[in-house]
């Protein structure tokens, strides 16, 4: 059975087993009641209660208040988490600049239980950057009382919380299709991926079929732009019953340096706007002061943009040469380098986050609070507010469909829906430029507070925004020195990113042609500048002919092709399991 396969696959090297399986006997497991097959063309079959999709801070922060809430009653719940990373917190990376709310509502003695939430901000910084001069002006961020964390060492404590209430968690496999009932409508769990398939399609021969995970109730943390939160939102028409806009996001490339002590200041939190970025592009930068003299850098760029020769990697590697972070820099190392999507909606792009048999948490529905770059509070109350409805359900489901309506509902009564409501007009005013940007910003934070009785929209969906090539000039990005900034492939090492390259390539093409005769002639092939890891290269054969090579082994999971490709003929699939960053201080 399934437990069978997770311990031989661990032994292998592969997946780490949660500890508390680690030392079954085989008795015991075949104890546990899950039947065996011995078909490798049938899925093995696990049933739950409640089986999670995703371990970052929504998914464990649901996982535990479950068991809590389990604990709590003497109602016995089983509770499954499965995470496409090789260990929990391998994917995650953010800032991070952490508001503890929801932590102090999930685990209020978490400061005695030794959560990795250490370093309080001591000083908040705001500075407009022009190519050789940083301008302070007042900081909207109001992050008193915050902290400075590392997000991936969070959510590995998360975890060890969750084990140790009892919920079983699987890192290193991929949840990659969404099961359904016999009539098609209602969502009954979720299968992992096949492992053991070579990229001709035939099987190796350390082949083993995908599981099927059935839950009573399957609630999806994928995170940013998760693969199966997408399908759900278009099969149930989400956005649409909400009256929701589409999405906005920005992508996010980030560094943890090791500085010298004498320039480390704990606590520490800057964030900047203007260069090396022009007045049409949203974005901006922010450095963070953690612990043991680790510096978070990193910039995080609106995927709205308009030329298709930006380099967001690049640009990132120019903010790291201005004078005033250079300083700081200098004599430092870098530890890690990472990318990833951030949502950027908000208020206005929340989906229905209901479904039969099911519900979208955390970053899956895009509840980040874009004005103040944060979203790890609200992703855990999110998956806070799921648990308590989805325990509600099962409660009083006895001679009915679990329906999990009443999570729709206590969202808008909770204090996500009045931060995002108050912060609705920020990321959609910047539109207009950065200066109309901020002067909008300013009258909704200081003088309306968010009150005013307007919604702004968003512009263009980020694919269409990209303008054809022939109304921009190519970009001389300098070459790096080494020290400060480094060359795509050198970082993309200290990702730890690894997949085995003898499988199915992950990132789809719709249509084989477009690349050579749309991205290529029309936009000069961006998929080569937006990727933050050298994924796509336009390369030419031994023919002369020109070609997109796709370097699915590089991949950090940021889902920026899935977002910006012009037409939309990207389409960002999961990997086998365990495949991709492993980061660890991000």
């Amino acid at each position: 059975m399934h437990l069978r396969r997770l311990a031989s696959v661990a032994r292998a090297g592969a997946v780490p087993l949660p500890n508390r399986l680690r030392t079954f006997s085989w008795g015991a497991l075949q104890k546990i009641g899950f039947c065996c097959k011995t078909s490798v063309d049938e899925r093995e079959r696990m049933d739950y209660d409640i089986v999670i999709v995703g371990a970052g801070p929504a998914g464990l922060s649901a996982a535990i208040k479950l068991k809590q809430l389990s604990g709590k009653h003497d109602k016995p719940l089983s509770v499954c988490v499965i995470e496409k990373g090789a260990e929990v917190g391998a994917h995650i990376i953010s800032g991070n600049v952490f508001e503890t709310r929801a932590l102090d509502e999930l685990l209020p003695d978490w400061k005695e239980q030794g959560a990795p939430v250490k370093v309080p901000v001591s000083t908040d910084k705001f500075w407009w950057l022009t190519s050789q001069r940083a301008i302070s002006l007042p900081s909207p961020f109001q992050n008193d009382g915050n902290f400075v964390i590392s997000l991936s060492e969070l959510v590995r404590w998360l975890a060890k919380k969750a084990e140790d209430l009892g919920v079983e968690i699987y890192p290193g496999f991929a949840g990659s299709e969404i099961l359904f009932d016999d009539q098609g409508g209602k969502v009954i769990g979720v299968a992992t991926n096949d492992m053991g398939i070579s990229k001709d399609g035939s099987r190796k021969s350390n082949y083993q079929r995908g599981v099927e995970l059935r839950g009573k109730l399957t609630l999806f943390g994928e995170g940013c732009r998760g693969s199966l939160s997408q399908k759900l939102i278009k099969k149930y028409c989400l956005r649409e019953l909400a009256d929701a806009q589409h999405q906005t996001y920005g992508l996010g490339v980030k560094e943890v340096w090791e500085v010298e002590k004498s320039k480390h200041q704990p606590g520490l939190v800057l964030h900047t706007v203007g260069w090396p970025l022009d007045s049409k592009t949203y974005g901006g930068s922010f450095l963070y002061h953690m612990d043991n003299c680790k510096v978070a850098v990193g910039l995080v760029v609106a995927l709205d943009y308009k030329d298709p020769y930006l380099n967001i990697y690049e640009e990132f590697q120019r903010f790291k040469t201005h004078p005033s972070i250079r300083s700081l820099l200098e004599g430092g190392t870098v530890l890690q380098y990472g990318a990833r999507t951030v949502n950027e909606g908000g208020f206005q792009s929340i989906p229905k986050p209901v479904f039969p048999g099911g519900a979208l948490i955390g970053c899956s529905a895009g509840f980040l609070n874009a004005p103040k770059i944060k979203g790890t509070h609200t992703a855990m109350k999110s998956g806070i507010l799921a648990a308590e409805s989805a325990f509600a359900t099962l409660m009083n489901a006895q001679d009915s469909e679990p329906n999990m309506e009443n999570f729709w509902s206590a969202l808008k009564d909770s204090w996500i829906w009045d931060e995002l409501y108050v912060a609705r007009n920020y990321r959609p005013a910047f539109k207009y430029g950065l200066l109309p940007g901020l002067a909008i910003s300013a009258f909704e934070k200081y003088i309306s507070c968010g009150r005013f009785p307007w919604t702004l929209k968003h512009g263009e969906p980020d694919h269409k925004a990209t303008e054809v090539a022939d109304k921009h000039q190519q970009k001389a990005y300098p070459k790096p020195d080494g020290n400060i900034s480094f060359d795509l492939l050198t970082n993309l090492h200290r990702s730890n990113t690894n997949h085995d390259h003898d499988q199915p390539v992950h990132l789809q093409l719709k249509e084989e042609r477009i690349p050579l005769t749309v991205n290529a002639p029309r936009f000069a092939g961006p998929e080569s500048r937006y990727c933050p890891a050298r994924v796509y290269e336009y390369i030419t054969d031994n023919n002369g002919n020109l070609k997109l090579q796709i370097n699915a082994q590089n991949c950090l999971h940021c889902k920026a092709c899935d977002i910006k490709d012009p037409l939309q003929n990207i389409e960002w699939t999961v990997p086998e399991g365990g495949g991709g960053p492993g980061y660890s201080v991000m």
